[in-house]
């Protein structure tokens, strides 16, 4: 369960709006000092000493999940109940998976979450028909295709009949459409929480040398897109860039959304960047047990960045909960229309 540079959406990825200024009051000072001292350490050969203060996915996570719970009781005490729906194709353990684990969260946040499940062998007009039934329900505020699909179904077709209102994952192509014109509603969700993780540390984006390798539709090149409009000087890496090391070397904010567990080692990053760890691979430890990897390497990265998100704990966390906020942006929308 990876996310991918084909843009293709893997089932532990949701996805959801932007928060300009989530929970955080931006330095007015260029980020991170602690970068051009180090800098400086290097080019004179001493080697970097740091110690990455891990950027707390979980923490935050928590505190906009709250948030959304109060909105959320706000319109159902006004008798909008904030509503999300998930729609299955065929019998899929991961999308299952995924889908019990949204319907647990969505409870946490006070949102009503329903699933449809269709047959494996539907027609791709009949889960078309579904998507519109749903459009035009004025009770359901959210919906989202989970994924994967029964063989034989296009997930990006699918997505596409979602009304633009009500595609709380940001995968429309309305929406990634207003996002490239720089006006954006809804974007793909892990680009969000990417923003998020960012400003709840108070980085002030502008002028800052960013990469962000890999460049799928809705996490590297959203995430290119967010942080330009914030004025940072991007880069944009992907499997066919020569010398990938000598683009992440220079970067003050490194972003990795590739899915290949360990791809970005300690000798590729420029001590004192941050860095935000996109991946998420399920792999077997030593033990049998599953576990979760990420596109860095932990332990190198801790050794040599300022900043760094943990995976598990880091940007997952906060997609799930940017996803649960844009439901309830969407309810709020619905309510404000009718009046």
């Amino acid at each position: 369960m990876a996310t991918t540079e084909c843009g293709r959406r893997r089932a532990t990825l949701p996805c959801l709006a932007i928060s300009r200024r989530l929970e955080s009051r931006p330095s007015r000072e260029r980020e991170p000092a602690a970068a051009s001292a180090a800098d400086q350490r290097s080019r004179k050969g001493t080697a970097p000493n740091l110690s990455a203060k891990r950027i707390d996915g979980l923490s935050l996570a928590k505190r906009i999940r709250e948030q959304v719970r109060q909105q959320a009781l706000r319109l159902g005490a006004r008798g909008v109940v904030p509503q999300l729906v998930a729609l299955q194709v065929g019998d899929h353990p991961e999308s299952t998976a995924y889908v019990e684990s949204q319907r647990r969260y969505a409870a946490s946040a006070a949102i009503q979450f329903t699933s449809r499940r269709l047959a494996g062998g539907v027609s791709h007009a009949d889960v078309c028909r579904e998507i519109r039934a749903l459009n035009e329900n004025a009770a359901v505020h959210g919906i989202f295709v989970a994924l994967p699909l029964s063989d034989g179904h296009d997930d990006a077709a699918l997505q596409a009949e979602i009304d633009p209102d009500k595609d709380v994952e940001g995968v429309t192509p309305t929406n990634l459409g207003r996002l490239v014109a720089g006006h954006p509603a809804i974007v793909p969700c892990t680009a969000a929480a990417v923003l998020a993780l960012l400003d709840s540390e108070a980085i002030a984006l502008e002028g800052m040398e960013a990469v962000v390798v890999g460049h799928s539709a809705i996490v590297g090149k959203p995430v290119a897109l967010l942080l330009l409009d914030r004025f940072a000087s991007v880069s944009v890496c992907h499997v066919k860039t020569r010398d990938l090391p000598s683009h992440t070397r220079r970067a003050e904010l490194l972003v990795v959304a590739v899915g290949k567990p360990r791809l970005v080692t300690s000798d590729m990053i420029r001590p004192g960047a941050v860095v935000i760890d996109v991946g998420t691979t399920l792999e077997r430890g030593s033990d049998g047990k599953p576990t979760l990897a990420g596109d860095v390497e932990p332990e190198g990265a801790a050794r040599v960045a300022s900043r760094v998100t943990p995976v598990p704990g880091g940007v997952g966390a906060v997609t799930v909960a940017m996803l649960l906020r844009n439901v309830v942006a969407a309810a709020a929308r619905a309510a404000e229309a009718k009046r």
